[in-house]
């Protein structure tokens, strides 16, 4: 391999390796004096050149040399010393390794990616966070288990071959755990005295080895190859281009892809500016969540190039970013925090003096951006868990169950574990569907967790950072067998895209502005229009006033109301007067009962109906039309109608 030094001025910026002006630039930071460049021949990875920098090649702590090469034909690393350096702006390395085998820097040889993709008409879908349902998941985790039925498992085109079951359940937009190249087996090792098991990478190591040896890092939250896609989750041996493909595959459905960025203290603010322009730019990718401590949030937010893309972040600063009285064109700012999951969770078990906090939190948009909402996350129970368990069960992660979080918000029904009561089943059941309502019905962005939508299990682990296995490999097989579970869960992403009401751009204001005479949002307790939040109240009732959203058709919205009981005992709930000639339908319901409601007999003149609404139970009902034939008779029957539901609600 023939090889030319090509004198230049020198070039500092941008970092990396570069192919300008007929040769390749190599521009490195360092502030060793002893350092330089290692050439490898690509197709038999053997070293062929070592290119030390010079002095005069050095601004600052930035070394540039231009060589003439073929960037096809080569691999590359740094050095310094005798210390061998991967280049940390590489944007793909040489050989695919396997999955969970232990690298050191010398195995990192960088190469040249093929830049050459056919896009063709590929466009940003764009959505708006009214209209968006989000679904997080790990590539490898998603389909690896051999239930998925995938053609490859565990990689991105495993991840296009369950586009279509996404799609169905009703979808729009995907994140993705960290999908760059990270190092998946650290330094970290569990002390020998913990006496437990560690979890490595594959199924049949999934049950552990003795300590001391090194733990998995399976998510991937730590300092990475910013600008590379990860090897391992790729089928075949061009990374790049298959999540490129990925990424086309869920534009031409008009999906969202969103990507976890994972940045520790001490990042150059600049560069991570860079990596994700990189993204949208190479890949196309639709948006950021911006995790770690490094993150500059509001400098992001206010880059221009990265306008029309998704950014998630704890927190954004609207009031800095944007004129009071000029509104983004574009809100591609959300607000992603754990504030929702932990009241709403402990709603749904039953605590007390939960009833404002719920209510804040299913009505709240912030001003000029978006909400992700969500009761589960990679980090924490499962919605199955959730409801399954009081307490974590990480021994399988080898810390002796101190690791993750206490505070879960949990209730397991009745016992611990799996169980084959069906007192329990039932009420599990029961919850999940209650818990599926509360996400769907809330009037920000929901966000799913992958498998929550048909149970799907980790074993009461709220940590499983270092399982690759079945604990965190979602079971395919739990779609058939929590079939009903799955149904809801499509039945009620239709039911809130079907009504804008329930995804408003801003949030209701709770006031009758349209002189309609009904607010667009309001609340009620046993006696219509006056919500009673006590302490120990644990039902509500929401009514939804279609008049202040149109419909895809330019009609007006329906009448809904949402009645909430997590209470264990059956509660009261009064039902507004709906306008005249119509009445309440019940949609659906957590509960299965026949007729919840009944007409007052002291109130027949208003027409204010009032309902008992089962323990632990969320009911919706829709204001529809009343056949004239049906008015008469709903009047003669009002009484026999009171009795029975009363009846049903003693029992």
């Amino acid at each position: 391999m023939t090889m030319t030094e090509k004198k230049h001025a020198i070039k500092p910026y941008p970092l990396g390796v570069h192919v300008e002006d007929g040769a390749i630039r190599f521009a490195y930071a360092s502030g060793k004096k002893d350092c330089g460049i290692l050439i490898y021949d690509r197709k038999s990875g053997k070293k062929t050149h070592r290119v030390p920098f010079r002095q005069e090649e050095r601004m600052g702590n930035v070394y540039c040399k231009y060589l003439e090469l073929e960037p096809e034909n080569i691999g590359y690393q740094f050095y310094e010393g005798e210390r061998t350096v991967p280049d940390l702006h590489a944007q793909g390395f040489l050989r695919k390794p396997a999955y969970g085998k232990i690298r050191k820097p010398s195995d990192r040889i960088a190469v040249f990616t093929n830049e050459d993709f056919d896009w063709e008409q590929d466009m940003h879908p764009m959505l708006p966070y009214e209209d968006s349902t989000c679904y997080c998941l790990h590539v490898r985790g998603f389909t690896m288990h051999a239930s998925s039925q995938v053609t490859h498992r565990g990689t991105f085109a495993g991840v296009v071959e369950k586009l279509d079951y996404l799609q169905e359940i009703g979808v729009t937009t995907v994140e993705f755990q960290p999908v760059y190249e990270f190092d998946e087996t650290p330094e970290k090792t569990v002390p020998k005295t913990s006496g437990e098991l560690v979890a490595v990478a594959g199924e049949k190591n999934g049950e552990g080895k003795l300590p001391g040896y090194r733990v998995l890092n399976y998510w991937g939250y730590r300092e990475g190859f910013y600008y590379a896609p990860k090897a391992a989750y790729a089928a075949g041996e061009d990374p790049a281009e298959e999540f490129r493909l990925m990424v086309k595959e869920f534009h031409k459905r008009k999906m969202e892809v969103i990507l976890q960025f994972y940045f520790p203290r001490g990042m150059d603010a600049a560069e991570i500016g860079n990596i994700l322009r990189f993204w949208v730019l190479s890949y196309h990718v639709d948006g950021f969540h911006l995790m770690g401590e490094g993150v500059p949030a509001q400098m992001l937010a206010g880059d221009p190039a990265l306008s029309g893309t998704k950014l998630w972040h704890y927190s954004f600063d609207t009031e800095q970013l944007y004129d009071p009285a000029v509104k983004p064109e574009y809100r591609n700012l959300a607000e992603y925090r754990d504030d929702y999951l932990y009241t709403m969770r402990r709603f749904l078990k039953g605590d007390d003096n939960m009833l404002s906090g719920v209510l804040y939190e299913m009505r709240h948009i912030p001003a000029n951006m978006g909400r992700i909402h969500y009761l589960s996350n990679y980090y924490g129970l499962t919605l199955m868990d959730m409801v399954s368990y009081d307490h974590k069960h990480n021994e399988a992660n080898g810390e002796g169950n101190r690791d993750g979080n206490d505070y879960n918000c949990s209730w397991n029904c009745g016992e611990e574990g799996p169980s084959r009561r069906k007192k329990v089943q039932a009420l599990r059941k029961k919850q999940l569907q209650n818990a599926c309502c509360m996400l769907l019905l809330t009037q920000s962005t929901p966000l799913i967790f992958m498998g929550d939508e048909f149970g799907n299990s980790q074993q009461g682990n709220n940590n499983p950072y270092c399982q690759d296995n079945k604990i965190t490999w979602l079971n395919w097989q739990d779609r058939e067998k929590n079939a009903e579970l799955l149904n809801f869960w499509k039945q009620m992403i239709a039911f809130r895209k079907a009504h804008p009401i329930l995804h408003p751009v801003e949030e209701l204001r709770i006031l009758d502005s349209l002189s309609c005479g009904y607010p667009d949002l309001s609340y009620h307790g046993q006696n219509a229009w006056r919500p009673q939040t006590e302490s120990y109240n644990r039902h509500v009732g929401i009514m939804y006033c279609g008049k202040y959203a149109k419909t895809p058709q330019g009609g007006e919205d329906s009448f809904l109301y949402v009645a909430m009981n997590m209470h264990w005992e059956p509660q009261k709930l009064a039902f507004p007067k709906l306008p005249k000639g119509m009445e309440w339908n019940l949609v659906l319901a957590t509960e299965k009962a026949e007729d919840t409601l009944t007409v007052q007999e002291k109130e027949e003149q208003s027409r204010e109906q009032t309902g008992i609404i089962a323990p632990r139970s969320i009911a919706v009902y829709e204001g529809v039309v009343m056949a004239a034939s049906q008015d008469k008779e709903k009047k003669v029957s009002a009484r026999s109608l009171k009795k029975k539901t009363d009846a049903a609600g003693e029992r």
